[in-house]
Order: C-alpha cells, then structure tokens, then sequence
C-alpha cells in the first residue's frame, strides 16, 4: 500500500522525526499501529475493568495542552 501525504503532512512528520532522530516513515507507521491496532486481551480482572471503564474519545492532547501552564490558559 502505498500512501500520498499532502506537502503539510509530510512537512510535520518530517520535523517531528528530525527532533525525535527517526525516520519520518517510522512515525507514520507508529501512529498507525497506535490508531488501528487492536488493545491486547487482559491479564487479569483489574486490567479487564479497566478496559471496560476506558472509552477512545478520538482526541490526542499535545504535551504543551497538558502541561501545567496549558491547563489553565
């Protein structure tokens, strides 16, 4: 399979990799696999519920959104 990016895409993957020291392929893929790839069966009871508690809402905050300043700005 063989995937297009539009220039904005690959330009944002390519400084992310450059920062990160990988290869802008590598995070594309990774991204992929953390966004398609099924969750791994539980070990045990805690793990289970916790599974069924958790819901994807389908939104990834940023580190900066998160940070203690971000919080409340």
């Amino acid at each position: 399979m063989t995937i297009t990016l539009d220039p904005k895409l690959e330009a944002i993957l390519s400084e992310l990799g450059r920062k990160q020291g990988v290869d802008p392929e590598v995070l594309a893929l990774n991204a992929l696999r953390e966004r398609f790839v099924t969750v791994p069966e539980p070990r045990d009871e805690w793990e289970r519920r916790l599974l069924q508690a958790a819901s994807h809402c389908g939104v990834v905050l940023s580190d900066e959104a998160i940070s203690s300043e971000g919080i409340y700005d």
